[in-house]
């Protein structure tokens, strides 16, 4: 496993464990409207931040089946932070759409998009005298 790798099965982790934590804390109601989003109260919003849950859920998921199953590892371990990734571009494109910078919600999502990077140019750029990523099916070239 690369250098870039190991640290980011860590970083997985925490990320995976935490997406589940905050999807409990807010089902449960327990964010104080003070340390909410803007217009946390608003309906749409509301469903809006919803609608991260089947995103966020399949990336922890994904993450956490990674850590568990080293013969799954490579495929499962890009798919988990492409989600990741993508869950946290699209809550920052809105938020800046929104012209929301508020860093309580725009640090979170910044780790999100920007942590896998590194980690997904490892898992698909081809190795030395390698055709094809190991995992991938082969093209009729």
């Amino acid at each position: 496993m690369s250098r870039v790798l190991g640290p980011t099965k860590v970083a997985m982790l925490i990320t995976d464990v935490g997406l589940l934590l905050y999807w409990a804390v807010v089902l449960a109601g327990l964010i104080p409207p003070e340390l909410a989003y803007k217009d946390y109260s608003d309906q749409i919003l509301s469903d809006w931040n919803a609608s991260f849950v089947p995103l966020d859920l399949a990336a922890s998921l994904t993450g956490l089946a990674t850590l568990s199953r080293p013969s799954a590892r490579r495929p499962l371990m890009t798919v988990s932070l492409t989600l990741t990734s993508v869950a946290g571009l699209q809550a920052i494109a809105f938020w800046a759409l929104r012209g929301d910078f508020t860093l309580t919600w725009w640090l979170p999502n910044l780790f999100l998009l920007l942590f896998p990077l590194p980690a997904l140019f490892v898992l698909v750029r081809r190795a030395p005298g390698q055709a094809t990523a190991a995992w991938s099916v082969p093209s009729n070239e």
